[in-house]
């Protein structure tokens, strides 16, 4: 069995997105996958009752728990590898890894960014877009590497940044085209591979 480890912050709706497409196009049965837990670093993130309804055992390791970056991800990376993982999904997971951690799953460590990469890398990128008066913006799924929101870009979807566009109007019309591409790059992730 392939095991798929996803990494949440908050509400979990790429999380839910993989999962519902996992388990309609029957991933266990075409390419032996299952998601095998979703953790969060944040307790009270809500993604962990929406898996937790879709039968998806939950963890929960605060990062406020630890002195430092380093300290936090080896015990991330403990509580990862007991699941034996092939894939390493970071869905909405709000934290800057260690060029340790992304070392140790390189190749087999996935992001979904809110911009076309490599355009808007970081935080409000929806507002960015709208200041600089672009008209297009959108979502990329890429490898990680320790570059932030860099690394080899997977799959990317564009919306249009309509007149009179506000950043939460656009990250909702985003936030569609993010639960289509992200279950697809995944599924082409094992379909490659198998």
């Amino acid at each position: 069995m392939k095991n798929i480890v996803i990494l949440i912050s908050g509400g979990g709706s790429n999380m839910a997105a993989i999962a519902q497409t996992a388990r309609k196009e029957g991933w266990q049965g075409k390419f032996g996958v299952r998601i095998a837990a979703v953790i969060s670093n944040r307790p009270e993130a809500k993604g962990l009752a929406l898996a937790n309804a879709l039968g998806i055992g939950t963890e929960v390791l605060s990062h406020r728990d630890f002195d430092s970056r380093e300290a936090f991800d080896a015990a991330l990376m403990a509580r990862i590898e007991v699941h034996s993982p092939s894939l390493v999904v970071l869905a909405g997971f709000m934290r800057i890894l260690t060029p340790g951690f992304v070392r140790h799953y390189a190749g087999r460590l996935l992001n979904i960014h809110p911009s076309l990469l490599p355009a808007f890398t970081g935080l409000h990128t929806h507002q960015r877009a709208i200041d600089l008066g672009c008209k297009v913006a959108g979502t990329t799924v890429h490898q990680v590497t320790a570059e932030l929101d860099h690394g080899d870009i997977l799959a990317q979807a564009a919306v249009p940044v309509l007149p009179g566009d506000t950043a939460d109007l656009l990250a909702a019309r985003v936030l569609t085209q993010e639960h289509l591409i992200y279950p697809q790059a995944v599924r082409s992730f094992f379909a490659d591979s198998a």
